[in-house]
């Protein structure tokens, strides 16, 4: 009997060893808690450990070669998890064949994850210097480079996955995003510390880490109370977001743009808001160009005098040119005598989905932009006017950009308003997700934030990105609530990602000091075989 539980001791043992020294399946199982990080499948808690099963495969690892397949894989099992959808997009609008669309989304997926073989390879590089401090330096500045390089793709950075985390949230308005990205990789090595070297050091590291991660919540605490006074005292409006869920597949059919019309001008009548209120559509709700005279356009004007409310919607707009025409994606204000009082343009397209980028070099994504056509982007992130005060327009992708915000911010808006059309998405992930990123826009700003989307997730968030109300997807609904027009000064808003210039000085500094360490090892060995 003793000799038995001897051997399955010993067995369970070798097990953990075996395991552990699976390097491949470690890296694999981070990628996937990373996907389960975010919505609509995971939970935002899940991000503060997802990163210790790369560390533990890291640890004995010493080829860079190594480092980087590891976090390649990582990326691969993470990404496919995140953007899965895109094949959806792609295949069902784009009229591509599934195999192509799963090879453009593996594509796509690949060039992401080249950011977290490049993190692991660092990780190996700097062993044994301080990567408390170094891993989140690391991370934030591949992540920076993700959501800036090649028009940049800022899906689903790592500080997105906490939008649920009501009171760690409220640090954007200091560092943004990257601010909460930083705090993850850097809670993520110290548990791993404490778990793979049990020393002294480690438990010191990890109750400092934790000390700031306590301040950091302390202040989310004092911002709230802060931000809740200045809500107190502030004058409201009353909005109605309607969300028409227009199939799109007819979206832009000439036969179903009278009954379009009809159908965003019954919810709107039914949910009216009241007189001096603002009635908002979402992106391309109007399913023709705008500038056309025409009887829907005499329609959509006739509404807000109906209404007596101002009135944003989005359309195309054109501007005439010798020959051709530049076509814009655009977010009209009306005033509650029906005359318009402002045009935005969307600022930031995205590439094969709103222009074409290579077109003549890959003739096949041509199919990409079918029933939207190649747009032009506009001027700038100029906020439209509705009486007194400013109001800031994102349209679509522009909602997961800080930068967008923060320079309506700047010029003094005192609302946001996203307008978009996630129909694109299907029941995939992709409406949450964008949904839960949009939601820090308010925080950065401390400005509500209101979302009309044609298929959801349409919602309001105040200022401390609590979501006061929001809808589910693909129903044809209203949503009314009160907004409050706030001044509220952020850090974030007045100098941006400063944090990012810092992580970079600071991986800058560690890379030469190690390097130029390395060469002097390398010359000792070189002297000492000579002799």
């Amino acid at each position: 009997m003793n000799n038995k539980n001897i051997s399955v001791k010993k067995f369970n043992f070798s097990f953990y060893n075996e395991l552990l020294e699976n390097k491949i399946i470690l890296a694999l199982l981070s990628g996937l808690l990373i996907f389960l990080s975010f919505p609509k499948y995971g939970f935002g808690l899940i991000a503060w450990v997802s990163f210790i099963p790369l560390f533990f495969a890291l640890w004995k690892v010493t080829s860079l070669r190594q480092g980087l397949l590891l976090g390649f894989l990582t990326g691969i099992a993470g990404y496919i998890g995140i953007i899965y959808w895109i094949t959806y997009v792609v295949v069902n609008y784009g009229y591509l064949p599934i195999y192509l669309g799963v090879i453009l989304m593996l594509l796509l997926t690949c060039y992401l994850s080249i950011y977290t073989a490049l993190f692991a390879a660092a990780i190996v590089f700097f062993r044994g210097k301080i990567l408390f401090l170094l891993a989140p330096a690391l991370w934030i500045c591949l992540e920076y480079c993700k959501s800036n390089f090649l028009t940049g793709f800022p899906w689903e950075n790592l500080g997105y996955s906490q939008y649920l985390n009501f009171y760690l949230i409220q640090f954007a308005d200091v560092l943004g995003v990257f601010g909460l990205s930083f705090l993850i990789v850097m809670v993520n090595v110290s548990l791993f510390d404490v778990l793979a070297k049990r020393s002294k050091k480690a438990i010191i590291s990890a109750t400092m880490v934790f000390l700031i991660l306590g301040s950091v919540f302390i202040y989310g605490v004092i911002r709230v109370n802060h931000v809740e006074k200045a809500m107190d005292n502030a004058k409201s409006m009353e909005v109605a977001l309607i969300q028409g869920n227009i199939d799109q597949s007819i979206k832009w059919n000439e036969k179903f743009q009278k009954e379009t019309v009809n159908i965003y001008e019954r919810l709107s009548l039914q949910n009216t808001p009241a007189e001096g209120g603002l009635l908002v559509w979402p992106e391309t709700a109007l399913p023709v160009n705008f500038l056309d005279i025409n009887d829907l356009q005499k329609q959509v004007k006739q509404l807000a005098v109906k209404t007596k409310s101002w009135f944003i919607f989005g359309a195309v707009s054109y501007l005439p040119k010798r020959g051709y025409a530049d076509y814009f994606n655009s977010a009209y204000l009306l005033n509650p005598a029906g005359e318009s009082r402002g045009r935005y343009d969307k600022v930031h397209l995205v590439p094969y989905g709103e222009y074409v980028p290579l077109r003549n070099i890959l003739p096949f994504v041509k199919g990409l932009t079918a029933g939207i056509g190649d747009f032009t982007a506009g001027a700038g992130f100029y906020p439209l006017l509705l009486d007194d005060r400013k109001i800031g327009i994102l349209i679509c992708y522009e909602g997961i950009l800080p930068n967008a915000a923060r320079m309506y911010k700047r010029r003094s808006a005192d609302l946001l308003v996203n307008i978009t059309n996630d129909a694109w998405f299907g029941a995939t992930s992709a409406p949450f997700q964008h949904f839960s990123m949009s939601l820090f826009r308010a925080v950065e700003t401390r400005l509500y934030l209101v979302r009309a989307a044609n298929t959801g997730v349409s919602g309001i968030i105040d200022p401390r990105g609590k979501i006061i109300a929001q809808t589910k997807i693909f129903q044809r609904e209203a949503l009314k609530g009160n907004i409050k027009f706030v001044k509220i000064p952020t850090f974030y808003a007045q100098y941006g990602d400063i944090m990012v210039v810092i992580c970079f000085v600071l991986i800058m500094l560690y890379f030469l000091v190690s390097w130029k360490g390395r060469l002097k090892n390398d010359n000792r060995k070189h002297t000492r075989n000579s002799k």
